[in-house]
């Protein structure tokens, strides 16, 4: 039987929430950030980065939220651009080190500030961008100046979680991190009793599937009384 969430097992500081709660765009680095900044090149030349999901599905939440994610890097590649393309990516800029007036360009042609913008880098050319964010933000592997700058920083490395870290925190900030995370926890309790969407058991609030007489809560029957009483009424009348 799945388990109720009473409360998301993941806190953050009230400060912190603050801080992140006028953000509307986030700007991410890609060597050790969205990747662990190993580059590994094929003989002929090519090169291949290793991509963490965990990052990949915080990006997504985050436009589910409202929230727009950009990618400003210094480098580019096919198969960098073939993630960000799977990911909905679509404010990115490539082959830059003077990432400020790309961040800013950016901005302008979303009509959003500074103030509601957010930053993870781990280098030097990110530090411009991120002395400028409403938040700034580093993997915890980031160097010593990018760590001393940033607001926020993580417990996972770049490439490996650092990433949905931020994503995480500016999710639960804006609100939406509980919404989201109930719609994934509806769909795991309509594969039980199948596609319908449950409504609210009157008795313990939780998932109902108004089928048959009182309907089936999510709840063992023993436990909700809505239930209970529908199970007597239907011994009454047999």
């Amino acid at each position: 039987m799945p388990k109720r969430l009473a409360t998301p097992a993941l806190q953050f500081a009230p400060e912190l929430l603050l801080q992140a709660q006028p953000v509307r765009i986030a700007f991410f680095d890609v060597d050790g950030v969205l990747t662990d900044g190993g580059l590994h090149f094929s003989e002929q030349g090519e090169t291949t980065k290793r991509f963490n999901t965990l990052d990949g599905h915080g990006i997504k939440l985050l436009q589910k939220a409202g929230i727009v994610p950009a990618v400003i890097t210094g480098r580019d590649s096919a198969p960098l651009r073939l993630r960000l393309k799977q990911l909905g990516v679509q404010h990115a800029v490539y082959g830059t080190e003077d990432k400020l007036p790309a961040a800013q360009a950016i901005l302008d042609s979303l009509g959003l500030a500074w103030s509601q913008a957010a930053m993870m880098g781990d280098d030097w050319p990110d530090l411009p961008v991120m002395q400028r964010c409403a938040l700034a933000c580093a993997p915890c592997n980031a160097h010593p100046e990018n760590l001393a700058v940033a607001d926020f920083v993580t417990r996972a490395q770049g490439g490996q979680g650092a990433v949905r870290e931020l994503c995480d925190l500016l999710l639960v900030a804006s609100g939406h991190y509980r919404t989201l995370l109930e719609t994934y926890l509806a769909k795991n309790l309509c594969s039980v009793r199948g596609s319908m969407p449950p409504s609210t058991c009157p008795s313990c609030s939780w998932p109902c599937w108004p089928w048959g007489p009182g309907g089936w809560c999510a709840m063992r029957p023993s436990r909700c009384r809505f239930r209970r009483k529908a199970r007597s009424r239907m011994t009454r009348t047999m």
